[in-house]
Order: C-alpha cells, then sequence, then structure tokens
C-alpha cells in the first residue's frame, strides 16, 4: 500500500495496525470457548447442543442486536473511544467467565462479551475506510480482517496449553485481562480520521437507520454478497467451533496439541487466505469490480474437498493440510466483501452498513452455524456415537456451495450498484 495523505490522521498506518489488534482480542475472547469446551463440558455436564449456544446461538444474538445501535452512535460520534470501551467490556466479561460455576453463568458472562464485541468492527470499518482510498480499502480491509486468524492462532494456543496445565478458568483470566491495556492505546495513542476524506461523494449529514436499510435493500449486490457471507460464515464457524471436539473425539488428541495443530493450521492458513484475498481484488478489480465477488466464489468451491479431506483422513499431516487449506479458501469472501459493502455507500453510512452487513453475516452464520452442528451431532449419537461429529461437520462444508452462488449472483449487480452510488 503506498502511504495515505497527510490528513488521514497522525499515523495512518499505526492506527490500522492498533486496530487490527483489537481485533485480535475480539477473536482471541470469542474463540478462546471453543478450545476449552471439551474441558468445560466435562466439568459442568454440558451436551453439544449447549455448547452450540454458547459458542454461536445466544452470542450471536446479542452481538449483532447491540451492533446496529453501537454502529448508529459510530457515524455520529467518535469511532475511537467506542472502539476503546468496547475492548475494555468484552475483556472484562471474558476475564469474568473464568468464574462461572455452571451452564447459565457461562452464559450470561458470553453474553457480555457479545455485546461488548459488537463495538468493534463496525467504528474500526468506517475509520480504515476514512484512511485509505477506495483503491486500498480492499488491502487494508484484508489486513484488518487477517486479524481474526491472529486472534484464533493465539487463543487456541494459550488456550490449548493453559487448560492442559491450569485448568480453563485460569485460560479465561489470561486472554482477558490484557485487552483492558489495549483499551488505553487506543484512547490515548490515535486520533479519530475526518470522515469521507478521500471520497468524492459529500458525507452529508447523519442518516437514520431506515434510510441505510433503503438504500442497501434498493442494491441487490449487497442483498447477494450479505446473504453469501451468512452461508459463509454458517460453514466455517458451525465446522471451526467443533473441530477441537472433533479431533479430541475422533483422534484422541490432547488440549495442548490441538491448540498446536489449530494454530498453525487454521490460524496461518486463515491469516494469509484473508490478506491474499483483498490484496487480489485490489490488483485484478481495479477496472472490473466484479472480481471481488467472484474471488469471494471460488474461494467457497476450493474450500470443499479440503474440508472434507480434514474429516475423512486419517493421516495428522493431510489433517493440518486439509484445515490449513480450507480455512485458507474458505475466508476469501471476507475483505472483498466488506471492501465492496464500504464502496457501495456513502461515509456517513458506513459503519451502519457494516453493522447490518454483520448482523446478517453472523445471525446466519455465528447464530445458526455452531447451533445447527451441535444439535445434528446431539441427534446422529445414537447411531454413530463419538463418530457424529464427522457427519454433522461433513454436511457443514456442502453449505458453502450455498454461499459461492450467492456470490455469483451479487457479482452481476455490482457494476451497477456502484455506479448509482457514485452517480
Amino acid at each position: 500500500m503506498t502511504n495515505p495523505t497527510a490528513s488521514s490522521g497522525r499515523w495512518p498506518h499505526y492506527t490500522l495496525v492498533l486496530l487490527s489488534i483489537v481485533y485480535v482480542f475480539n477473536f482471541i475472547d470469542r474463540q478462546i470457548l471453543v478450545i476449552l469446551q471439551e474441558s468445560i463440558k466435562a466439568d459442568m455436564g454440558l451436551s453439544d447442543s449447549q455448547l452450540g449456544l454458547m459458542t454461536g446461538f445466544t452470542f450471536a444474538i446479542f452481538y449483532v442486536s447491540a451492533g446496529i445501535p453501537i454502529a448508529r452512535w459510530a457515524d455520529r460520534s467518535n469511532r475511537r473511544n467506542i472502539v476503546s470501551w468496547a475492548i475494555a467490556i468484552w475483556s472484562g466479561m471474558t476475564a469474568l467467565s473464568g468464574l462461572a460455576q455452571n451452564f447459565w453463568q457461562m452464559l450470561l458472562a458470553r453474553i457480555g462479551v457479545g455485546i461488548g464485541e459488537a463495538g468493534g468492527s463496525p467504528p474500526a470499518h468506517s475509520m480504515i475506510s476514512d484512511i485509505y482510498p477506495a483503491h486500498q480499502r480492499g488491502t487494508a480491509l484484508a489486513f484488518y480482517t487477517a486479524a481474526i486468524y491472529v486472534g484464533i492462532m493465539v487463543g487456541y494456543l494459550v488456550g490449548g496449553w493453559v487448560d492442559q496445565h491450569y485448568g480453563w478458568r485460569i485460560a479465561f483470566f489470561v486472554v482477558g485481562i490484557p485487552g483492558l491495556f489495549v483499551a488505553l492505546l487506543v484512547r490515548y495513542t490515535i486520533t479519530e480520521p475526518p470522515r469521507g476524506q478521500h471520497d468524492s461523494a459529500p458525507v452529508g449529514d447523519s442518516v437514520s437507520l431506515r434510510e441505510t436499510l433503503n438504500t442497501l435493500k434498493s442494491m441487490r449486490s449487497f442483498v447477494f454478497l450479505a446473504v453469501g457471507s451468512g452461508l459463509a460464515s454458517f460453514s466455517s464457524y458451525g465446522s471451526g467451533n467443533f473441530m477441537p471436539s472433533f479431533l479430541f473425539r475422533s483422534h484422541g488428541m490432547e488440549p495442548a496439541d490441538i491448540g498446536i495443530l489449530l494454530a498453525f493450521g487454521a490460524g496461518i492458513g486463515g491469516g494469509i487466505g484473508a490478506f491474499f484475498a483483498g490484496w487480489l481484488a485490489d490488483r485484478i478489480g481495479k477496472d472490473n469490480k466484479r472480481w471481488y465477488a467472484w474471488i469471494a466464489c471460488a474461494g467457497q468451491i476450493l474450500a470443499i474437498p479440503l474440508g472434507l479431506m480434514a474429516l475423512y483422513s486419517n493421516n495428522m499431516t493431510l489433517i493440518a493440510i486439509g484445515i490449513g487449506g480450507t480455512t485458507f479458501f474458505g475466508i476469501w469472501y471476507l475483505g472483498p466483501v466488506l471492501a465492496m459493502a464500504q464502496t457501495l455507500v456513502k461515509p456517513n453510512m458506513r459503519a451502519m452498513t457494516s453493522a447490518i452487513l454483520f448482523f446478517i453475516l453472523n445471525l446466519i452464520g455465528l447464530g445458526g452455524g455452531p447451533l445447527v452442528a451441535g444439535v445434528m451431532s446431539d441427534l446422529l449419537a445414537s447411531t454413530y456415537g463419538a463418530e457424529s461429529l464427522r457427519y454433522s461437520l461433513t454436511v457443514m462444508a456442502f453449505s458453502s456451495l450455498l454461499a459461492a452462488a450467492c456470490f455469483w449472483m451479487g457479482s452481476k449487480y455490482l457494476v451497477d450498484d456502484l455506479k448509482k452510488q457514485h452517480s
């Protein structure tokens, strides 16, 4: 990326890096429960359906519900301060998760994490889109998106090791408390960038939720890209949240070993895939923006055979390659879709647009994926026993085909919708 103009605010690349670190902690604290869930299940006597509720549906409902009003707030006020408060809240609630004594207490703590995390991404997307011009947004937002997998990698490594040696409760404290210090860095070391400084369209006055929704509904490309993102997330969350349990039950792996395998498989594969897709979209999509949707479509198709290899191979090397490969391709949608969502709307709608996109993405994906995977596993347990997860996750892998179809349909309308916005 070339340097943005000096008017981007103080140290623009520093702002991008620090916001990405915030996103790292977002996914450490969101996914830490996934690597710890077998120990928590044994300690509290939980079912796979309850695990799916904790890691997915209940978290997602509060996450997406809080995201809309927070994004509305972010489009009218200081986004930096919102991000700072958000990471402080979710980090504190993560630490409190270590004190939970039963399912309901853990569920309440995770609801607190979800509400805090709702204030992280929409303001950050809006800030990044104001720091970087349109032709660099795919790369900048892909860099930010890659933080998901850094967070997953750290969460798996630290969570698995601490769980095995000190117990799952200590793991929550270890990953939760440092986020409070990052909140202070956000508040006191970065500045709020001017809105719309790289856009030809005027910023305009603050707009209502109804106006933003009407604008987005009128763009068929956004509708297909958003639903496709939800279906892609449905597959990845459903498979990813139960992959540690699958490795434990079907292959007898210990938590620390599972953490290492997933950290270097899913973590590195996903991080490289996220950045590569955004960079590629910016590079080949300069003259034809449909490439942003086509890249997302291709990733979903290419992820399926590698996911099946991870589920049906007994060779640990092939399993690791399968996990890394399916994560590498499976995340190809997020950076390009975020870039197009931010480019389709005016600057005063960007935080709200991100919140609406994440509402759809997380309600379908995070809300539905783990819950459906867990319920299917429980239903199949009477027939397949400990192997029920293998067949449940197979269904999740093939749901990527629906996501690919949506991205392909979105590409058909993308150019015309972009012309409308800039007319």
